[in-house]
């Protein structure tokens, strides 16, 4: 009799990855690992010495996988790069509605009692940084603009991800080239979001 495949880390990640994509992160147990796996739950405890380091390393790694589905957005959408980040986010939103309110609602490590709370986030002080540079507004104004408009995306994104709203990309794209034109204006009244 052949030896049976070891278990390892990827494949328990990537199975947790599916199971949260099918039906939540809430139907994630040791049990259900092992049943798509189909073995016991002694490997998972091999791997990982509890479900909460488990939760802790997969977190990481689907962030990792929201990260590619934006890099692959990029390059396959032909819209702004103003719009890059908060479209793909509520396309992400309405496409793995179990992955993102695991990382964006649930889990999300964000807490804000003030608005600069926001930049304690380390990837929110360099996309802002890009975005200033973009949109061509001082540092200090352009995260104003872009917490703003991180607000405004999370909130259609979050009722996207509940069902509560639909939109098509066109509907998505056009509310937010409102809003950010809007926001950059008061700022910049000769600004152009065509340019």
């Amino acid at each position: 009799m052949p030896p049976k495949a070891k278990i390892t880390k990827d494949m328990i990640l990537n199975t947790v990855l599916e199971l949260t994509r099918e039906t939540g992160f809430e139907t994630v147990n040791a049990r259900s690992i092992a049943g798509k796996l189909q073995c016991s739950t002694r490997p998972i405890f091999t791997c990982y010495e509890n479900m909460e380091e488990l939760k802790n390393e997969f977190l990481a790694f689907a962030y990792e996988y929201y990260e590619q589905y934006v890099s692959h957005y990029q390059k396959i959408e032909n819209i702004s790069p103003y719009l890059i980040l908060p479209l793909s986010y509520i396309e992400f939103a309405g496409e793995e509605p179990h992955l993102f309110k695991l990382l964006f609602i649930n889990d999300m490590d964000l807490e804000m009692t003030e608005a600069k709370d926001f930049y304690k986030e380390p990837d929110n002080e360099q996309k802002a940084k890009i975005f200033s540079e973009a949109v061509g507004i001082g540092s200090e104004k352009a995260k104003v603009i872009f917490l703003d408009l991180f607000l405004y995306t999370h909130g259609i994104a979050v009722l996207t991800a509940t069902k509560k709203l639909a939109l098509d990309r066109n509907r998505a794209e056009k509310m937010l080239m409102n809003i950010l034109s809007a926001f950059i204006r008061q700022e910049n009244p000769e600004w152009d979001l065509s340019i």
